[in-house]
């Protein structure tokens, strides 16, 4: 097969020969990390992410366990309609 074309495989059509598309020639080339190492996409640094809170700033703060004991004496978020209530 010529290094210009490329099968392409898509759900519900049959396998096709199709050419290969130059990234480099596209308008947004300049922010993928093939044109610069520095857009790189750093899956780690994300993950570590943490929310600040300021100091005045008031929040609350739930602790959610997971078990069914806790669930149990949790109020129904519901109207009795099924659907989500929420303030």
């Amino acid at each position: 097969m010529d290094g210009n074309k490329c099968i392409l495989q898509f759900r519900g059509v049959r396998p096709f020969l199709s050419d290969k598309f130059d990234i480099s020639k596209h308008k947004r080339y300049r922010q993928l990390s093939d044109y610069d190492k520095k857009n790189a996409f750093d899956v780690e640094a994300y993950m570590k992410h943490q929310l600040k809170i300021r100091m005045k700033e008031e929040f609350d703060l739930y602790e959610v366990d997971g078990s069914e004991e806790t669930a149990k004496g949790m109020p129904d978020p519901t109207d009795g309609s099924g659907r989500e209530h929420r303030k």
